[in-house]
């Protein structure tokens, strides 16, 4: 008889990632076959099970202090498919069950079926494809080998593209086909890559390529086509073309969603390929291009945010430079060193402080589009007065992405800087300093129009149910940066067992 490797093994109450797959696709399911404002009714319903399956498996790996493993039909790899989670899988499935409830909820005004019709377009496609978006997200998060991932960034795809032209306006229709363009090239890489990495080593499970990937030329033309594709998805510079039309023009829950989340699950990818998949290349070069390519993300990024003059696309813009935060962990948490564990945290800190800024503030700036009909910064004056809390969203979540103290935001910026400066590698600290001052030049420009003299007519006073969604997402923001060392010590779970099965 052949024994299962120990980091084979499946482990108690690894069916919870197969219940936490299930729950979103039963709900597509349900809501094709019921239909009309069931549909709703089930996206809905189903949000507090799947937050508190994510909640449980986050729990299970906190206490056990290692990775959740279920391996499918009970056939470890290579034979068979595992899914897996450690301590990002755990936060990462956290954030999504939150931000999709968040939507949710606050979508119910935008895409309610209306009395007296017994279905519409609009309603019936955003419940399903936000479930598919949380579906796939959640197999991106737990997925053990690459095509599957594959599979599960392509459902993501297709899920999110549908999501910004909604309305139907010929510039959504636009920016949805460029999105899809973008993202049709990353995947063709990607999948190019993985089919090398198979044809090399014979399967594509993450575990058994950790122990077996080797500097060889196939491996570097398989890692340089994959990251390329992701970076793509990612939408970092210079592959950003698609990402301010499409979270601009998408309907405020979706863009809340597309920028809170969709960007994070191929960024997430991204981040088990080369942590996961490719310690053993020496990736000194790779980190630098990754960091050059996310520092020039912070500065373009920000200083197009500065000159629009709508607010949703100087939203769209900073997510664009705030991605490129996310890519400094590769210059600065890569290799065995004493600064790595910072580096590590701050760029995880980076990705959920975030994802829940953006999504607040997306939604904030929906209802100050509804309420004023425009969202021209320009005419904000004396709004700030109208939309209080709308605005005091705002500024959390601004104040998130400056950095400022006691964010979730600067806790990342902070760890982040504190292992640039350990590290000596200068320029990247630079670099997320002039991003915070420019930062702080945006978020300034929308406050200080909101709060200047003037006097607004509000075509409806904002849903105080839907400003306090929104204000609740910002100040989990903000929260983290209360969050203990244990938080990132649970951030750290798994990463020690992938790089010791190198030893």
């Amino acid at each position: 008889m052949i024994e299962t490797p120990p980091a084979l093994a499946a482990t108690a109450g690894g069916s919870l990632l197969v219940l936490a797959i299930l729950a979103p696709c039963a709900g597509i399911l349900l809501s094709f076959v019921l239909g009309g404002r069931f549909a709703e009714r089930v996206a809905l319903g189903l949000t507090p099970i799947g937050l508190a399956i994510a909640t449980a498996i986050a729990v299970l790996v906190w206490r056990t202090g290692a990775p959740l493993v279920y391996n499918v039909a009970g056939l470890p790899p290579p034979l068979g498919i595992a899914l897996r989670a450690d301590g990002i899988s755990c936060v990462m499935l956290v954030t999504a069950a939150l931000v999709i409830a968040a939507a949710g909820f606050y979508a119910r005004a935008n895409f309610s079926t209306p009395e007296g019709v017994t279905e519409a377009r609009a309603p019936l496609a955003f419940w399903i494809l936000i479930q598919a978006i949380w579906a796939a997200l959640t197999i991106l998060f737990v997925g053990g080998d690459l095509f599957n991932l594959y599979v599960a960034l392509e459902l993501l795809t297709f899920a999110a593209v549908p999501l910004v032209c909604l309305g139907g306006k010929p510039e959504t229709l636009v920016a949805a086909l460029r999105y899809l363009l973008f993202a049709l090239f990353g995947s063709v890489f990607y999948l190019l890559g993985a089919a090398l990495i198979y044809g090399a080593y014979g399967t594509l499970d993450i575990v058994l390529l950790s122990e077996r990937v080797r500097a060889i030329p196939a491996v570097w033309l398989a890692a340089g086509l994959m990251t390329a594709g992701l970076l793509a998805k990612t939408a970092l510079f210079p592959l950003h073309l698609w990402l301010p039309p499409a979270h601009a023009n998408a309907p405020a829950a979706a863009s809340a969603v597309l920028s809170g989340l969709v960007v994070k699950g191929s960024f997430f990818l991204t981040i088990r390929l080369w942590f996961y998949v490719l310690p053993a290349l020496p990736g000194s070069a790779a980190e630098a291009v990754l960091g050059t390519l996310g520092s020039a993300a912070i500065l373009f990024g920000s200083v197009l945010a500065l000159r629009q003059e709508r607010l949703k696309l100087l939203i769209a813009y900073s997510t664009l430079a705030q991605i490129g935060y996310l890519f400094l962990i590769f210059p600065l948490a890569s290799g065995a060193h004493p600064w790595v564990a910072d580096g590590w945290g701050g760029g995880m800190m980076q990705t959920l402080s975030h994802a829940f800024a953006k999504a607040a503030m997306f939604m904030a700036a929906g209802l100050v589009a509804e309420s004023l009909g425009h969202d021209r910064i320009a005419e904000f004056a004396g709004a700030g007065r109208a939309m209080p809390a709308t605005f005091f969203a705002l500024g959390l979540g601004g104040l998130s992405l400056m950095g400022l103290p006691p964010s979730g935001g600067f806790a990342a910026k902070w760890l982040l800087l504190r292992a640039s400066v350990a590290s000596g590698q200068w320029p990247w600290a630079v670099v997320m300093l002039a991003g915070g001052l420019l930062a702080a030049g945006y978020v300034y420009r929308i406050l200080a129009a909101a709060l200047a003299d003037g006097a607004v007519a509000l075509k409806a006073p904002p849903q105080r149910s839907r400003e306090a969604i929104a204000l609740a997402l910002a100040i989990v923001a903000v929260a983290l940066g209360f969050a203990p060392q244990s938080f990132f010590d649970f951030l750290q779970v798994g990463r020690a067992a992938a790089a010791a099965a190198l030893q």
